[in-house]
């Protein structure tokens, strides 16, 4: 449970300041049934064009997710409504089996989630994850998933499957190596040493894995980057990527608050140390410099990264996209078996 509280939302003209304390906001879940559920992105600064979200908000409420402002598109608040009133998109699966039998589909990769977590919690209710993912094996459709979330070993079946026909990459997003920073930051997402037991249960499977040192946070997490690559290494992990702490719109002001109150001590350095890497700003919406920054205390932080990469033999690089020349493993299921029953 937590207490309302958000930033006002842009698009309504009504603002709630409560009188005394606020209440309590309670998980709420609305089911949907969409119209799409793979989008194209057509950013620069995202390494692949295709991506899937079973869900919007998400339940793990880290202080920095730059999705927040998404939320007030549906009425909602990017503080507390984002955490607590979660959308499921109940017909994903069929949607993607729509989606994936087009005629023109080449078999190109789908990420999930580009957005809100594919494995957040209320996915071991629903289950649409996991059904978007037997669409996928059924098509040997590949598939890139990044997640903070444990649950994602549930799928380590179908994911080993896909893997098979190098059909499937997952990265774990571990920006702490301490536990306690964690909590503080991302509190309802499964401690760093659990993260990592999942990633070891996937890559022995035989599914490539990465990690995600996202987001970096300048005098906060920067000193534990060595340790969580090291970690991440040793649970199977070959390949790493960053992305410097974005806080775009409402975003900084929930940021900010959860900053003050679980680091009093350090968090006037931390905001300063980021706008030192920003030009001065909290937050650089520019194509090509929004994921990373500037000045010679990142390049010692992206240097630490990348010397630490080449030590223990990790691919450093968002590369969750596959080659453009690399042939694709989709194909239809109706198309697998030919006149005399050859694959």
């Amino acid at each position: 449970m937590r207490r309302v509280d958000n930033p006002p939302n842009p698009w309504r003209s009504d603002h709630v300041e409560w009188l005394g304390e606020p209440p309590d906001q309670p998980l709420e879940v609305y089911e949907e049934d969409g119209k799409s559920i793979v989008s194209e992105n057509d950013s620069p600064d995202i390494p692949f064009r295709w991506s899937l979200n079973p869900y919007r908000g998400c339940f793990h409420s880290c202080a920095y997710c730059y999705a927040r402002p998404t939320h007030q598109y549906l009425g909602m608040g990017a503080g507390t409504d984002f955490e607590r009133r979660i959308v499921v998109k109940k017909n994903a699966a069929s949607l993607l089996r729509a989606f994936v039998s087009r005629p023109g589909w080449r078999g190109e990769r789908i990420v999930f989630s580009g957005v809100t977590d594919c494995y957040q919690p209320l996915e071991a209710t629903y289950r649409i994850t996991r059904q978007c993912l037997e669409v996928c094996r059924e098509f040997r459709q590949p598939v890139g998933i990044i997640t903070k979330g444990a649950l994602v070993e549930r799928d380590v079946d179908l994911l080993a499957d896909l893997a098979q026909h190098g059909a499937a990459t997952v990265y774990v997003s571990i920006p702490f190596a301490d536990a306690d920073d964690s909590r503080a930051i991302e509190p309802f997402v499964a401690l760093p040493e659990r993260r990592l037991a999942a990633l070891r249960r996937l890559s022995d499977a035989g599914v490539p894995t990465g990690v995600s040192v996202s987001p970096l946070i300048p005098g906060l997490n920067d000193h534990q980057v060595p340790a969580i690559l090291e970690r991440a290494y040793a649970a199977g992990a070959r390949r790493a990527f960053h992305v410097l702490l974005r806080l775009p719109a409402e975003v900084e002001d929930v940021f900010t608050a959860r900053l003050r109150e679980a680091f009093p001590l350090r968090a006037d350095k931390v905001l300063s140390l980021l706008a030192a890497m920003r030009d001065g700003r909290a937050n650089d919406p520019r194509f090509h410099s929004r994921m990373r920054g500037s000045g010679a205390r990142y390049e010692v932080i992206a240097n630490l990264f990348r010397t630490t990469c080449k030590r223990l033999g990790m691919r450093a690089g968002r590369d969750v996209d596959q080659d453009s020349d690399e042939p694709t493993p989709f194909r239809r299921p109706f198309q697998q078996q030919g006149l005399f029953g050859q694959e």
